[in-house]
């Protein structure tokens, strides 16, 4: 390989430098980012299950509701309605076209900026949601919402990502996911609190109070320095060198800055990275960017966070039971995410990948068939509170299996696998996969549970059976490896080895990384060439 690569069983370079206050703050700052995103998504489920929205809003769902508690219909299709899904999957339509917009804002301005005008953007959609009058007004809300979460999931995992040290970069991109469970918890506390507003208008409230993370990352946006990464690229290389000693808190920066320099010097000759990523020697990275986040919504997570409340009614908790079955997932969502961050970089990711499929499959069978025996394909029964609460207990195990593994990887692996030259091109492809099928499941699961009953639990199960036997194959182990030598590492796997010629890497010489074929051993350098 061209370089005189070096090749043993550990990382990549290790550069000199320890996390920094300064980094973990404004890391920390940075991941606020994910609380926008969590709050919708956990308010979205608890406002329609709010029978004032639902009489307000959606009167056709309401009497079907109420009809279904008289056992006089089906429970399993009582909240199958078109308009109430458009409501909830809406914003993910209008993610997936803004992270195209957020690509070219984040590469040419700036990280920070790309998340500034997310903030603003999700703050506007609040206040016209929490002063809506009708359908109209909702959904309308509902877009600007989906532009605020489509520029803040483009900018805030690359953020993370280049801002870190190599060997902590798991564990500080990680927060991003921590901030979403917080905000799923948040909402499902506030929806649990304003579901009890006499007056029938606590629903403004939940709505409303989106506002509040997204101030928190619009205003903390301004104080955000830029990443290095950024700052070399957009062409301010003094200042660049400048950040780089105050983000590693050493001056023994000059390997490090080479190495972004040398990155920022060959981006620059991609003039089109929307063309040079369908490139043969980026396959690995863009089907990861596709696969990925593709996987991470087929788990069927998305099914319990948006619909944890509706999902929990059609089990038979009464209004204030569901909304509290919410908010015990939302902490068991939360705490998990610890696991993940105090694992990630010690561990590794694909070991992660690969428990948490093992445990989310086990449960998905065990909650399907629990309710299969009990709605069988009718869907009228009463569930006995015992049973009731056993189903949650697996429920929770499902959502600690997804909240270490699928929940934080699915934003951290693509977002540390691309070279700099295509970077805001895959994270957007990464984010806009991730908003298609998050609005593709928001918008069938209704329906689906409506014809498929119990079975959708299986469903869901034999794709987590797909993505784990994926990701044991053909993901590679990327943790401790700077990400301007990440080509190393697809280059020493035993499938993507072969979409990557020796003249495609463009790294310095006396690199370390995994080895090819064999990740406990050395192997020699040549064994890298096709």
């Amino acid at each position: 390989m061209a370089g005189g690569v070096v090749v043993n069983n550990g990382g990549g370079k290790d550069y000199p430098g320890k996390l920094t206050m300064f980094v973990l703050f404004a890391c920390i700052v940075a991941a606020t980012g994910g609380l926008i995103f969590g709050y919708d998504i956990g308010i979205s489920g608890g406002v329609t299950s709010m029978n004032p929205f639902l009489i307000k809003f959606f009167p056709s769902v309401y009497r079907k509701e109420q009809a279904a508690e008289k056992n006089q219909s089906n429970q399993y299709c009582k909240f199958d309605s078109p308009l109430l899904t458009m409501f909830t999957s809406s914003l993910y339509l209008a993610a997936l076209v803004a992270s195209f917009f957020a690509s070219t804002v984040t590469r040419v301005a700036g990280r920070k900026w790309s998340m500034f005008g997310g903030g603003v953007t999700f703050l506007v959609g609040a206040a016209l949601n929490g002063a809506a009058k009708n359908v109209l007004m909702l959904i309308l809300g509902r877009v600007l919402l989906g532009v605020g979460v489509g520029f803040a999931n483009q900018s805030v995992p690359l953020y993370l990502s280049e801002m870190a040290p190599a060997r902590l970069r798991g564990m500080l991109n990680i927060g991003f996911q921590l901030m979403i469970t917080i905000g799923i918890l948040c909402a499902n506390l506030i929806n649990y609190g304003t579901a009890k507003i006499k007056g029938g208008w606590g629903w403004r409230v939940s709505l409303a109070l989106a506002a509040v993370p997204a101030a928190i990352i619009a205003v903390g946006a301004l104080f955000l320095p830029d990443t290095p990464n950024s700052l070399i690229d957009r062409g301010h290389t003094d200042a660049a060198k400048r950040m780089l000693r105050r983000v590693r808190g050493t001056d023994d920066i000059e390997e490090e800055y080479n190495d972004l320099v040398a990155a920022s010097e060959e981006s620059k000759l991609v003039a089109h990275p929307w063309r040079n990523i369908l490139q043969r020697r980026y396959r690995p990275q863009l089907t990861m960017a596709i696969a990925i986040p593709l996987f991470q919504q087929l788990t069927g997570i998305n099914v319990i966070m948006f619909y944890a409340p509706v999902l929990f009614k059609t089990l038979g908790f009464a209004d204030d039971a569901s909304l509290m079955s919410a908010v015990i997932t939302g902490l068991v969502n939360v705490f998990a995410t610890f696991v993940s961050i105090v694992t990630v970089d010690r561990l590794g990711r694909r070991k992660l990948f690969l428990q948490g499929g093992t445990q989310m499959l086990a449960c998905q069978i065990v909650v399907g068939s629990l309710i299969g025996a009990k709605f069988g394909f009718s869907g009228v029964a009463d569930i006995p509170k015992e049973y009731a609460a056993f189903v949650v207990l697996f429920i929770c195990a499902y959502v600690a299996g997804f909240a270490w593994s699928w929940g934080p990887l699915g934003w951290l692996v693509p977002s540390e696998i691309f070279p700099l030259e295509i970077r805001s091109a895959g994270q957007s492809i990464n984010v806009s996969v991730n908003m298609l099928f998050t609005f593709i499941i928001a918008q069938a699961f209704l329906p689906m549970l409506c014809r498929f009953k119990f079975i959708l639990f299986f469903f869901f199960g034999a794709w987590v059976v797909i993505m784990t036997l994926f990701v044991a194959f053909f993901l590679p182990e990327t943790k401790n490896v700077p990400i301007e030598e990440m080509v190393l590492v697809w280059k020493s796997h035993w499938y993507w080895g072969r979409f990557i010629r020796d003249e495609d890497v463009h790294v310095g010489a006396d690199v370390e990384m995994p080895a090819a074929g064999n990740r406990n051993g050395k192997v020699d350098p040549a064994k890298l060439a096709n």
